[in-house]
């Protein structure tokens, strides 16, 4: 597996998912905005949904299923990097001492449902009865839960040049990035293949970049969307490593509304063929300005790109780089319900082949669409993993594609 895809769309070998977990039950009606959910989930309903999705992947592409909970506890049999976790996760409650501690009363496996799905005082205190927890409350985390993990496509992006490993814009949303690059960078089934594109060697506090704003769009070309979670100077130097390792000749800042409906790139359109993308009607015409990166030159070791402001819709910049490209609307244009299967990612279909896509059972006029397109839609229950305003896109992290 050499953790590199030429395509949004070609077969699915080898994909990352994250089955929800204990994480989603520390949401509540009160913390739920600053945990970044919109709404509260029922975990086993939600858990539900999820194993149809990963069994639905298996069975009709014979795809490997790599699980975010195993991987962690594989790595974590590493004691320093283990030590370097746990001390990361208590940073923020100020209780780094208690690395030690806990480490040496909890399991391997406890130790990584902890780094997901956090702990709180009064859980800790079953395990060590004399914890000095400061001033800290029973009920508060000593570490806190990232109940985001399940979208597992935004803390890093694998492109045709190599990874990208996010820098997250929500401070409460990093340590997913941080499990993953340590995963990546130390499983043996990966680490020997990691291209670290980003971030850029000695840059202690990286801008933000997330993996929903990174699209492959051909071969030789990558969109990155400058969104509310995707800043300008990532973008830069992304590109920058990216034309410098060659494999890429463009790389497209698609400058989106800095709005919830456009937080990533992703969430606007989708590649499902070499001629066919599926994108919400409005974002064709919100999305006015993009900027292109080229090589200019590689002198004495360094680097130089030229970045080109282009004034020109997506639309133009997909027909560009995509020959005799088909667009279809979600909702096949239906305003109405154009507007309420976008808010369930009606755009974020997750294509395992050509013409060949996982969608949400609840955007039916969006898939009754793709079906009249000739598109093979295969449907999985939503009503909980919605919740969490994400699409089976945003769920997935694919790892090995057929080579297009």
């Amino acid at each position: 597996m050499n953790l590199r895809l030429n395509s949004e769309f070609g077969t699915l070998k080898a994909v990352l998912m994250h089955r929800p977990g204990k994480e989603i039950d520390r949401l509540t009606p009160y913390n739920k905005e600053f945990l970044l959910f919109e709404d509260v989930p029922y975990l086993e309903a939600m858990q539900q949904e999820h194993d149809y999705f990963t069994n639905l992947i298996k069975q009709t592409t014979g795809a490997t299923v790599f699980r975010l909970q195993e991987l962690l506890i594989q790595v974590l049999s590493d004691e320093k990097l283990l030590f370097k976790l746990m001390q990361q996760a208590l940073g923020r409650s100020g209780m780094v001492h208690l690395a030690d501690q806990i480490i040496g009363r909890l399991s391997t496996a406890e130790c990584a449902v902890a780094l997901m799905a956090g702990v709180k005082v009064h859980e800790l205190r079953r395990k060590i009865p004399n914890l000095s927890a400061g001033e800290l409350m029973e009920y508060a985390f000593v570490i806190p839960p990232s109940p985001n993990l399940y979208f597992q496509r935004d803390p890093m992006a694998v492109t045709p040049g190599g990874i990208v490993f996010s820098s997250m814009k929500m401070e409460g949303r990093q340590r997913e990035a941080d499990l993953l690059r340590s995963i990546f960078e130390n499983h043996p089934d990966f680490k020997e293949n990691v291209n670290c594109i980003y971030p850029v060697p000695g840059h202690d506090n990286p801008a933000s970049i997330e993996g929903g704003d990174i699209i492959v769009l051909s071969k030789k070309a990558v969109a990155i969307g400058n969104s509310e979670r995707t800043d300008e100077k990532a973008i830069y130097h992304v590109a920058k490593a990216l034309l410098a390792e060659g494999t890429i000749e463009r790389v497209y800042e698609v400058h989106l509304p800095k709005k919830r409906n456009y937080m990533h790139l992703d969430t606007v359109f989708t590649i499902l063929d070499e001629n066919l993308a599926l994108t919400y009607p409005d974002a064709l015409n919100a999305v006015l300005q993009t900027s292109l990166y080229t090589l200019k030159e590689i002198k004495d070791d360094k680097v130089h790109i030229k970045r080109e402001v282009l004034n020109e819709s997506l639309l133009t910049v997909l027909e560009k780089e995509i020959p005799y490209l088909e667009i279809l609307h979600t909702a096949a244009g239906n305003p109405d319900y154009a507007l309420r299967e976008q808010w369930f990612d009606g755009a974020n279909v997750f294509a395992i082949g050509p013409r060949r896509v996982i969608s949400y059972n609840r955007n039916k006029h969006t898939n009754r669409a793709l079906r009249n397109l000739g598109v093979e839609v295969l449907e999985i229950p939503s009503s909980e993993l919605s919740r969490g305003l994400g699409g089976p896109r945003c769920m997935t992290m694919p790892l090995s594609r057929a080579k297009i």
